[in-house]
């Protein structure tokens, strides 16, 4: 028997839950950090690393006091977090400032510039992250801070994503050279690639903006997929950990990445990770490239498999949005819901109230709901938004499946879908498809697997996954249900194409709102 401790930092707080080699997850903990937003720039999020490591120490020995482990007995740690989410740091890695944490999207102009770019210089990374490079991703945001803090340049030393910093921080690296860094955070969104020599060449960078002349050399480090080792514990955050000083702690990677290794992901399966967001992950040992998908990345979730991954920018927080619109929470606002039949509100809602990441990736994309009428309410809308968000990943599903991606299976993993079975419902109904659910949060999961990996308790992911994932059950779609959503879907998808680009051809959008009153009220009648 082996324990070691799995850490996921997510948007809100960072969870620590603590896995037994034989019996799976025994005890978790969570503590929550401050979001930094400001109402008047809405594209602005931010984070300081203290705060999280502070609730990291805080978590932690909550999970320990809680289940009675000694810490001298936990034998690894594992971290994953957010990504994009990118700190620019100075001598010492000591933070210039606060992450721009995944959902900062100030780096829209600095991400469509980058892609120009690209396409006009003929750079091959573009065609490996989906042919569009995201406001939400690395080179982006650094460019954006180099701009906008010209008193901190000369200070500048390197800049690190979340993952990398965090186990930096544990393991007591404080120089450059020293570093391992994530292949999946730094494949999926730097266009580090070893078919072009890793990160994209100088000529490239500088041609983008002459303020990244000579970075691309203090991205330093060596870059390591997630079985091998970022460092061993310190003793300084030993004490605070309440941990032993010395076990090791493998390269990090992010959160979606790792919560699909814990919900016992295989080739042909999707994951979703429906939180705030939604991210999709795959798996392949050979992939294509997929246009307007995020990336494809050798070693970046499985280390033996090319990574895939692609995501809606927000659904957690648009139903929330919608919630906290309606002076209610989303749990009260949901009471009834599973009353609710396919397409009965009249309404299409599409996802965009923060942007699209894919397959569209344009950041300039807002919320939209087609059908109003005087006596919809929040709740109407709320149900409207799931079926959106389930339209959004068949968009995506189908863009992947035609560029080769074997999809046998769909599970909905992430914290949304333990909570909503309305959701999974009506995503098996829209994918038309069975719907795999863990029996439980596999959240901080994934980097328990790599840390029993780091203390060599399991010899591989796969040995891993066997002994300590959760059972997945099934949801099932109903044909009628997914016949009126196969209507739906095609009205759907004429909007998402015909508003979503600038250059769509014109589109006989005059049938969208007739049809969706014709199908509203076929199933009211059917009732």
């Amino acid at each position: 028997m082996t324990v070691v401790a799995g850490v996921d930092f997510g948007t809100l707080s960072v969870r620590v839950t603590l896995v037994d080699s034989e019996k799976g997850p025994i005890g978790t903990a969570s503590a929550s950090y401050p979001l930094h937003r400001r109402r008047e720039d809405p594209d602005y999020a931010t984070q300081a690393h203290a705060d999280q490591m502070t609730a990291l120490a805080e978590a932690c020995r909550v999970a320990l006091d809680s289940t009675g482990v000694d810490g001298d007995s936990v034998a690894a740690i594992a971290v994953d977090t957010t990504g994009s989410s990118v700190i620019p740091a100075g001598e010492g890695l000591e933070p210039l400032g606060e992450y721009y944490l995944w959902c900062d999207h100030r780096a829209w102009a600095e991400a469509e510039e980058i892609t120009q770019k690209a396409h006009a210089l003929d750079f091959e990374g573009i065609d490996w992250c989906g042919g569009v490079y995201s406001h939400e991703w690395g080179w982006a945001k650094l460019l954006h801070w180099l701009r906008h803090n010209p008193e901190k340049r000369a200070r500048f030393v390197t800049a690190l994503e979340h993952c990398d910093m965090a186990a930096a921080t544990l393991s007591g690296v404080r120089s450059v050279q020293d570093l391992k860094r994530s292949v999946c955070a730094m494949g999926h969104k730097w266009m580090w690639n070893p078919r072009w020599g890793g990160l994209p060449p100088e000529s490239f960078l500088t041609a983008v903006d002459p303020l990244l002349a000579g970075v691309r050399d203090k991205i330093g480090g060596e870059y390591l997929t997630s079985d091998r080792l970022a460092g061993r514990l310190s003793p300084q955050w030993a004490e605070k950990l309440g941990l032993r000083a010395g076990i090791p702690i493998p390269v990090g990677a992010f959160d979606a990445h790792w919560d699909a290794i814990g919900s016992d992901i295989r080739e042909g399966d999707v994951v979703n990770v429906v939180g705030t967001s939604t991210c999709i992950i795959a798996i392949a040992r050979q992939a294509e490239l997929v246009p307007g998908v995020c990336g494809v990345v050798p070693g970046s979730v499985h280390p033996a498999y090319t990574g895939i991954e692609a995501g809606l920018s927000a659904v957690g927080d648009i139903f929330d949005g919608i919630a906290r619109r309606a002076q209610t929470s989303v749990a009260e606002l949901s009471e009834g819901l599973e009353s609710y039949k396919a397409g009965q509100t009249g309404l299409l809602r599409l996802s965009w109230d923060n942007g699209d990441r894919t397959v569209l990736v344009n950041p300039e994309l807002g919320g939209v709901t087609l059908g109003w009428n005087l006596v919809h309410t929040a709740q109407d809308e709320l149900f409207a938004a799931i079926e959106g968000t389930a339209f959004h990943t068949r968009i995506i599903l189908e863009r992947m499946a035609a560029h080769g991606v074997r999809i046998d299976r769909v599970v909905n993993a992430g914290g949304v879908p333990q909570r909503s079975e309305v959701l999974n419902r009506v995503y098996a109904n829209v994918l038309n498809k069975p719907v795999l659910v863990p029996a439980g949060l596999s959240t901080s999961l994934g980097s328990g697997i790599f840390a029993l990996l780091a203390a060599g308790a399991c010899k591989t992911i796969e040995e891993a996954q066997a002994a300590v994932c959760l059972p997945l059950r099934t949801v099932h779609p109903d044909p009628h249900a997914a016949a009126v959503y196969g209507q739906l879907y095609e009205l759907y998808r004429d909007v998402y194409f015909a508003l979503g680009r600038r250059d769509a051809e014109p589109a006989a959008l005059g049938r969208v709102l007739p049809e969706l009153r014709t199908i509203a009220a076929e199933v009211l009648k059917i009732q």
